[in-house]
C-alpha cells in the first residue's frame, strides 16, 4: 500500500537531501542481483535515518536486519570517529555485497557484521547502544525488543520499521495472519511500555521512534 501518491513521494524525495552516489549504486546492484529489492530502505527513508543518527550522535549503533546494507550505511553517517555500528543478518549469502559497499564508504572499519540469529547474538554483546534499528523478521519483533532493552540506557533511541505493514494494521484481521497480529501487539506494547516514550510516524511503511526513559 502507498500511503501517499507517487507524485507526493517524488516531491518528498526531491525536496530532501540528495541520495549519496554510493547508495544509488547499491540500489542498482540490489535490483540486479538480489531477490525482493523492495526491501531496500530507499532514498527518502534513508535520509530520515541518516539525519536521526546525526541528531542522536550515537557512539554505538545496533541494526537488526541488514539486507544489502543500505540502512546501515545511512545510520553510519551519524557515527563519530570512535563509533561503531553492529549489524546482524541471518542470510550469509548477502555478507559479501554488504561488505563490498561498506568498504567503499567512509565507515567501513566502523561497521561490524554478524551473521546468525539476532536473538542468539544480542545477549552475548557487552555493549550499551545509543541507537537501535529493528528491521528483521516481523514475527520476532517483541522478542527483539526484550533482547535489546537491557542493552540500552536512558536516552537511547529504538527505531522499528514496517510497523504499518502495508496498512494491514487498520484492516479487519485475518485470523491466519500471524505477522499482522504480532505487529498489532508490538505497536500497542511500544505505546504503553513504561520504559519508553513512543511516536509512530507514517514514513514509508511505518517507522516508530521510541526513546528509553
Amino acid at each position: 500500500m502507498h500511503f501517499l501518491s507517487p507524485l507526493l513521494e517524488s516531491y518528498l524525495a526531491d525536496n530532501s537531501q540528495a541520495e549519496p552516489k554510493l547508495l544509488q549504486e547499491l540500489t542498482r546492484e540490489t535490483h540486479l542481483k538480489v531477490i525482493q529489492p523492495r526491501m531496500l530502505t530507499g532514498h527518502f527513508q534513508g535520509r530520515v535515518l541518516s539525519l536521526l543518527s546525526k541528531l542522536i550522535n550515537p557512539t554505538n549503533i545496533l541494526e537488526i536486519g541488514t539486507y544489502t546494507g543500505y540502512s546501515a550505511l545511512c545510520l553510519a553517517e551519524g557515527l563519530p570517529k570512535n563509533g561503531q555500528l553492529h549489524t546482524i543478518d541471518v542470510n550469509a549469502e548477502l555478507e559479501q555485497i554488504q561488505r563490498s559497499f561498506f568498504d567503499r564508504s567512509n565507515y567501513g572499519s566502523q561497521i561490524i557484521q554478524h551473521v546468525g540469529n539476532a536473538l542468539d547474538i544480542i545477549p552475548k554483546m557487552d555493549i550499551t547502544f545509543d541507537l537501535i534499528f529493528i528491521d528483521a523478521e516481523k514475527k520476532q519483533y517483541n522478542k527483539y525488543l526484550e533482547a535489546v532493552l537491557p542493552k540500552t540506557k536512558s536516552g537511547s533511541v529504538i527505531l522499528s520499521d514496517n510497523v504499518l505493514w502495508s496498512g494491514k494494521v487498520v484492516e479487519p484481521l485475518d485470523p491466519k495472519d500471524v505477522t499482522t497480529k504480532v505487529l498489532l501487539d508490538y505497536n500497542k506494547k511500544l505505546s504503553e511500555h513504561p520504559l519508553l516514550e513512543t511516536v509512530l510516524l507514517p514514513i514509508r511503511d511505518g517507522l516508530t521512534l521510541s526513546r528509553v526513559k
